[in-house]
């Protein structure tokens, strides 16, 4: 069964980095593409990033473009989102997804059919 596990979130200061990994298994990663997505509490969850196939084109949200990057090594079907300059409201559960839609990407949660469990990233003084 296809699977994807997040990791590398935590308790980070504002204005400090952090970069999210995101692990595909039991299938290509090249076949498809990314999103990033996160969910605070009491809020839906919203697309912040995307990456197509081929990691040619990418997409952003308002909210974190300029700070976030997203990146995927299809050799060792690895997804990371790096994550700087990071403020209190980015706090969130953060998932990774994936989709064979297309050829470009789509932020849009409907779109995408594999999910990780998530990873908590909490941004505080």
């Amino acid at each position: 069964q296809m699977q994807l596990v997040e990791s590398g979130g935590g308790l980070v200061q504002p204005g400090k980095s952090l970069t999210l990994s995101c692990i595909a298994s039991k299938f290509e990663l090249k076949y498809y593409a990314i999103g990033w997505f996160r969910q605070a509490p009491g809020k839906e969850r919203e697309g912040i990033s995307c990456i197509s196939p081929r990691g040619d084109t990418k997409d952003y949200a308002d909210s974190v473009k300029g700070r976030f990057t997203i990146s995927k090594d299809n050799a060792e079907n690895m997804i990371y989102l790096q994550m700087n300059s990071l403020k209190p409201e980015d706090t969130a559960d953060y998932y990774c997804a994936a989709t064979t839609w297309g050829e470009a990407c789509s932020r849009a949660r409907k779109e995408y059919d594999y999910w990780g469990q998530g990873t908590q990233v909490t941004v505080s003084s």
